[in-house]
């Protein structure tokens, strides 16, 4: 089969590679509809996160079950399915308290030894535990597939930031980062009933995107002019929650210093020199509370896809560019110069 490997930085090829098979009893093989490029993915291209030559990469798919193991029983070939970023048992500690991502059998889609979502096909471990079934008539809604292909990460990540933050009915809710993650956190906010919704960002595709998600106002500013605009806007006290999503030291500087007292902030972006400016004296002095990290998606993808299916949330619009599996470089090179938001693949 063919899958898309990085042997270095910006060096992302299609390769032909073994097919997927099964290895395990609770294995199943899935075939790929839709995949997608991820921000995270950025990072092992251009060289700042770590990667063997010819691994695979992508970890954001959904299709059709092909093949089961013998330890399977929730799932036949011919399913319709949607996979979190990561696989989980569904049975251990952690995912019986909903931390699918702390998993002791869990791991992550294309790892060394394992296939990538961007592929043809996908081995899935643990099947049961990882896979949810979609409805089958939705492989002919072409809009519905690519709303539930959001389900696989960044509609489940922003949730998960929404929720770190505490946003709730009422509530004001300030977004650091445009990203896919960053407007699908505008859209859980939405959801969960946040009253004003202010997306920082400067790009006005992707600020349009905020709008039709519910963000009520859009600071373009950034730094101290960002944190002096959203201040304005709120009376000079700050949001109660705060959505970061990007990751950097700058951004998480932001989202600290436009919280109000007694907020909260939801984590999100995936930590590349973040790790030092956060001064926890401030946030101590403040009563700010920070809680966020790597989203267990599988927890909330049942949740999440009753509202997608029903048409009350829609984060199909986040996928601005559609690219074949030989296109992926391509894919790769539009999210990297910011000329597209994110990338669907269809192999």
């Amino acid at each position: 089969m063919r899958a898309t490997v990085i042997h270095a930085p910006l060096d992302i090829r299609v390769e032909e590679v073994p097919d997927a098979a099964i290895q395990r009893p609770e294995d199943a093989v899935v075939r790929v509809l839709r995949a997608c490029i991820c921000g995270s993915d950025l990072w092992a291209y251009r060289g700042e996160a770590a990667r063997q030559p010819g691994q695979r990469i992508g970890h954001e798919f959904l299709g059709i079950v092909e093949e089961t193991g013998s330890a399977v029983s929730g799932l036949r070939a011919g399913d319709l399915v949607v996979a979190p970023f990561m696989w989980s048992d569904g049975t251990c500690e952690y995912c019986a308290e909903g931390l699918f991502t702390s998993c002791e059998h869990g791991g992550f889609w294309g790892s060394v030894g394992h296939d990538g979502g961007q592929g043809e096909a996908v081995r899935v471990p643990h099947a049961d535990g990882t896979l949810v079934k979609l409805p089958a008539e939705a492989v002919s809604d072409d809009h519905l597939l690519t709303g539930l292909l959001a389900l696989s990460d960044v509609m489940g990540t922003g949730h998960h930031a929404a929720l770190g933050a505490g946003v709730r009915e009422g509530s004001t809710v300030a977004v650091v980062g445009d990203g896919a993650v960053g407007l699908c956190g505008v859209l859980a906010a939405k959801r969960l009933g946040a009253e004003r919704i202010i997306a920082l960002g400067r790009h006005t595709a992707r600020t349009d995107i905020a709008k039709l998600f519910g963000a009520t106002d859009v600071v373009a500013e950034r730094g101290e002019a960002a944190e002096a605009a959203v201040r304005e806007l709120l009376g000079g006290r700050g949001a109660h929650a705060v959505i970061e999503a990007v990751g950097t030291e700058q951004s998480m500087r932001t989202a600290v210093n436009i919280t109000r007292d007694g907020g909260s902030i939801g984590y999100v972006g995936v930590p590349h020199g973040s790790g030092t400016g956060l001064d926890l004296g401030v946030m101590f002095d403040r009563n700010i509370t920070l809680r966020g990290g790597v989203a267990p998606v599988r927890a909330y993808i049942p949740e999440l896809l009753e509202d997608v299916l029903s048409g009350a949330i829609d984060p199909a619009p986040v996928f601005d560019r559609a690219v074949s599996l030989d296109e992926v470089p391509d894919g790769y090179r539009a999210m990297d110069d910011r000329s597209a938001l994110k990338v669907m693949i269809k192999p």
